[in-house]
């Protein structure tokens, strides 16, 4: 049986989980039902391709070393059926009863005994179309190595994979009693990875945040409850408004949700706060080719959302200001670094440390705002074309939002995960962000 170590992020990811904030990614793609296929069809094709990924065979066991560590090893008693089920929506709406069945789903943790992922298929009453909600572990993948995988239930992928894949090299078993060259190799290793620890961690505590902002929209005691909510920007908007006004389609985006922001604790009476609420951006630090097994390979910037400022475009010009500072500082520097800080950590301080670092979050950021590529290509699953795909990011202790946001088809798809007792009106909430980019592009246009 192969067998290969979690990486020191996974392994965070991996014990930060409680049963009221389970840990995981997730993505809504909602298809145009092909002519003549069945909704158990469309079961028995996706949980045939699931069953032909190979790391969505394995699953998470204790080792001896590092002391604390855990590896991922193939689950000999896998069953796909275990994983991908039919569920069928009641009637109304296809749109509202999709994002309210998957964020009842979303609200429950993963199986831990298992691989841990999850796939469900979504069929209405009303025919036509069907979604599918997919579950990922964070510590089975970061969004980019999650869209890797979870590509492969695609049409367009699966049969490239079956016309010509490279045999992928696992990893070799590693055994249950280490020899004395591999404790010295632990030993090594931990002493460099510490001592990188110490410079990072230095600027995480210069930059961390202890005058904590009190605004109980974003921040607030978990419920264990799970609100999705979507929504859609036209992307040639976006990019109108990024030729006009400079730097990256993520600047317009990350300006969106600052604005949308402001618009929504406007609409509900809420005072502005003092100090603008903090988002934390991940950045992936994944090497172009990097092999099939690597783990999470994340960190983060962190960007004070400008939802004091009442003009649009000046927020745009705000948020750049603050994006251009953050990448010539480099991903390893700041609060924003703790994802990097993670990995350089040893594997028991990720046992025994995983509530205190937890808690912790809240001095960092107040909100997540995280934007996951796609592939350029028409995606379709069994000849059924892909319409949207909704991702979704799983919320920190003390968070009540996450906003992810991926571009697919001419379009910009916002997945919005709340809690769904601080933030009832989600719904509310991501109809704002078209709102706001229809005001940055009259601003746009009116320059």
């Amino acid at each position: 049986m192969s067998s290969e170590l979690l990486a020191p992020l996974d392994l965070a990811f991996w014990h930060l989980e409680s049963a009221g904030h389970p840990m995981h990614l997730g993505a809504l793609a909602v298809f145009a039902s092909a002519p003549g296929t069945s909704d158990e069809e469309t079961v028995a094709l996706l949980a045939s391709r699931a069953a032909a990924i190979p790391r969505l065979r394995m699953g998470v066991r204790d080792v001896l070393l590092p002391l604390g560590g855990a590896a991922w090893s193939e689950d000999r008693r896998f069953d796909v059926r275990r994983h991908v089920r039919l569920v069928g929506l009641p009637g109304g709406d296809f749109a509202t009863e999709v994002n309210r069945l998957a964020g009842e789903l979303m609200e429950r943790p993963l199986e831990r005994g298992r691989p841990p992922w999850e796939m469900y298929v979504l069929t209405g009453t009303e025919g036509g179309r069907f979604a599918v909600l997919v579950k990922l572990h964070h510590a089975l993948a970061d969004g980019m190595r999650a869209v890797s995988i979870g590509a492969g239930i695609f049409d367009q992928i699966a049969d490239a994979r079956t016309a010509g894949e490279r045999r992928v090299r696992t990893v070799p078993p590693r055994s249950w009693m280490p020899g004395p060259h591999q404790v010295a190799g632990f030993a090594r290793d931990r002493i460099e990875e510490l001592g990188q620890a110490v410079g990072i961690g230095a600027s995480v505590v210069r930059a961390s945040r202890f005058d904590l902002w009190g605004g109980s929209l974003l921040t607030a005691s978990s419920s264990g409850t799970r609100r999705l909510a979507t929504a859609v920007l036209d992307q040639q908007d976006v990019l109108r408004i990024r030729r006009e006004a400079g730097g990256t389609a993520n600047d317009v985006l990350l300006a969106v949700v600052a604005g949308g922001l402001r618009r929504w604790m406007l609409e509900r009476g809420e005072l502005l706060p003092g100090t603008d609420p903090r988002a934390l951006v991940p950045v992936s630090r994944r090497r172009p080719g990097a092999p099939a097994g690597s783990g999470n390979t994340l960190s983060a910037y962190l960007l004070g959302l400008p939802v004091s400022e009442p003009d649009p475009w000046r927020r745009l010009g705000t948020v750049r200001s603050a994006m251009d500072r953050n990448k010539a500082a480099g991903p390893l520097r700041g609060a924003g670094a703790v994802a990097v800080l993670a990995d350089r950590l040893p594997a028991l301080a990720h046992r025994v440390g995983a509530q205190l670092a937890g808690n912790a979050a809240r001095m960092l950021f107040d909100v997540l705002v995280t934007s996951v590529p796609l592939p350029r290509s028409t995606l379709s699953l069994g000849g059924s074309p892909l319409r949207a795909l909704y991702p979704m990011a799983p919320l920190a202790h003390g968070q009540s939002l996450a906003v992810a946001l991926s571009a697919y088809g001419g379009q910009v798809h916002i997945g919005l995960v709340a809690d769904g007792k601080a933030v009832p009106d989600a719904e509310r909430l991501v109809e704002c962000f078209p709102e706001e980019l229809a005001d940055l592009l009259r601003a746009a246009v009116e320059r």
